[in-house]
């Protein structure tokens, strides 16, 4: 009798063990979204290292990324402002229809709606409604870091 509870016992360990390895693979086969980014020649930095989940549809490239909180980020003289939820459609060095998005002019907040890479230029330009800003693609190399708004404030104001 104790071999027949011991061969259940086996046959337990080793299912639970199969079934924790397949989770663990399906996990590791979803990329990261700044890993997914570069397969659509997009660079891994437009977006701030605290994403906690996303989307994507396999129908028509639509996206929505959730962060854990928004943040600020400032990309050299830019500062930019992400919501807790980003959405959008992915495409080729392209990505539209972009909500949760904004950039400082002066000092308003205006949303980002749209980013195209121009590969001539090595540059990628910034859609806000029928307005439009290049900056250089080598400034979203790096996935930048989120930073609350008193200390982006406070370095914006020191760079005056």
């Amino acid at each position: 009798m104790t071999m027949v509870s011991s061969s259940k016992l086996q046959f337990l360990l080793l299912f639970f063990l199969f079934l924790t390895s397949f989770s663990l693979s399906i996990k590791n086969s979803v990329p990261d979204v700044h890993d997914l980014f570069p397969k659509y020649h997009l660079p891994k930095g437009l977006l701030p290292g605290n994403v906690q989940s996303y989307s994507l549809s396999s129908e028509d490239n639509t996206f929505i990324i959730e962060l854990t909180h928004h943040c600020y980020v400032q990309f050299k003289d830019q500062l930019v402002l992400y919501d807790k939820v980003l959405t959008g459609k992915l495409g080729y060095g392209k990505v539209s229809d972009v909500t949760g998005i904004h950039a400082r002019k002066f000092f308003i907040w205006v949303s980002v709606t749209g980013m195209d890479v121009d590969e001539s230029s090595n540059t990628i330009e910034f859609h806000v409604g029928v307005l439009s800003q290049s900056l250089p693609a080598d400034m979203f190399q790096t996935i930048p870091t989120c930073q609350n708004k008193g200390l982006q404030e406070s370095s914006l104001l020191s760079s005056i």
